[in-house]
């Protein structure tokens, strides 16, 4: 966890939404890295697989580090994240970084078919395992959810094992980050409800007699910033909006737990009933500013800047909205690049 004097590294997340193909986001990638990010993630939920496309991204890419922010834990087994993990960071000699998580379960029951349950504890489980794999021991595991016994990696595990990083929301999986992980993963947070959230990770690490600035912490940031403020501004409000009103009641018990529990109530149930203008608009007017950093290059600059002093972060990833295309992305690295 960065100190209150540090800055936070910046970084990107690659588009969530579907792309023409894998060469755009080795394109994309390649631009970020020219331009000084300090690491490219890439998101799992129904597009393109994360493994095979960081794969081709790690051959066409030289410095930039690279990570899943996440890899969900139902539909892959424990150690399976962990070979894919050790194959990966072979493949980026040394540059891959593992971001996992529960995922929710609008996805986990509705695309993978699995029941979502125990994500607490599938998780650490998870984390145990993947740790024992990437470390070349013999897997033997005995817990609630996985028993394991009689293999280990059949390869050279890396040298340096790939650091396992937790995407959390609430309370309890931020502190199991703090106490087991090697970092967590944030988003749709406002500065205060990070900064609550911050103190459950530390709580965690010192249940887990750790450091908390051993903890590495990033945040997923919703970003566009274009010559068209306005533009910008509206694709984020609707990539939020999406969030919170579409993808069941995770994000939404999310923004309620930051105080907005009445807003977040609007927002799903205008989303639901199809006034989905209603709940681009009530985001836009109540929390766009403090959930992203939207608008013209100036006015998103000074967001990411107000997020990158937060004590206790680490790195702001740079999120792109649902609707931008591929103009509208490259235009926001260039504009928020840490060089710009």
């Amino acid at each position: 966890m960065t100190g209150a004097n540090s800055t936070a590294d910046r970084e990107l997340h690659l588009p969530v939404a579907a792309q023409d193909g894998v060469d755009a986001l080795a394109g994309m990638t390649s631009r970020a890295e020219e331009r000084g990010y300090e690491r490219a993630w890439l998101p799992e939920t129904w597009g393109r697989d994360a493994a095979s496309t960081l794969g081709v991204v790690a051959e066409r890419t030289e410095t930039i580090e690279l990570g899943t922010s996440i890899a969900n834990v139902y539909s892959r087994s424990p150690a399976l994240l962990g070979q894919t993990a050790a194959t990966l960071q072979e493949i980026t000699d040394g540059r891959f970084r593992l971001g996992i998580g529960p995922s929710g379960p609008a996805v986990i029951e509705g695309w993978h078919g699995a029941d979502f349950e125990r994500p607490l504890r599938r998780t650490r489980e998870t984390v145990d395992i993947i740790r024992k794999v990437v470390g070349g021991e013999p897997v033997e595991y005995d817990g609630d959810i996985f028993t394991l016994s009689g293999f280990r990696l059949r390869f050279e595990p890396p040298e340096t094992p790939p650091p396992i990083d937790v995407a959390g929301l609430g309370p309890k999986s931020v502190e199991l980050a703090g106490r087991f992980a090697d970092g967590w993963h944030a988003t749709t947070f406002t500065a205060e409800g990070l900064e609550e959230r911050l103190d459950d990770l530390r709580r965690g690490a010192e249940l887990g007699d750790r450091d908390p600035d051993d903890v590495r912490v990033t945040l997923s940031l919703p970003a566009c910033a274009l010559d068209d403020g306005e533009e910008a501004r509206r694709i984020t409000a609707q990539h939020l909006a999406f969030y919170v009103g579409g993808m069941g009641t995770y994000y939404r018990d999310s923004l309620a737990r930051q105080g907005h529990e009445e807003l977040a109530t609007d927002i799903a149930s205008a989303w639901a009933s199809g006034d989905r203008d209603r709940a681009v608009d009530l985001v836009a007017e109540n929390v766009l500013d403090d959930m992203a950093a939207a608008g013209t290059p100036e006015q998103a600059r000074e967001r990411v800047a107000a997020f990158e002093s937060i004590d206790g972060l680490d790195a702001v990833a740079l999120a792109f909205p649902r609707a931008a295309d591929r103009d509208q992305i490259d235009a926001t690295i260039d504009a928020l690049a840490p060089e710009a």
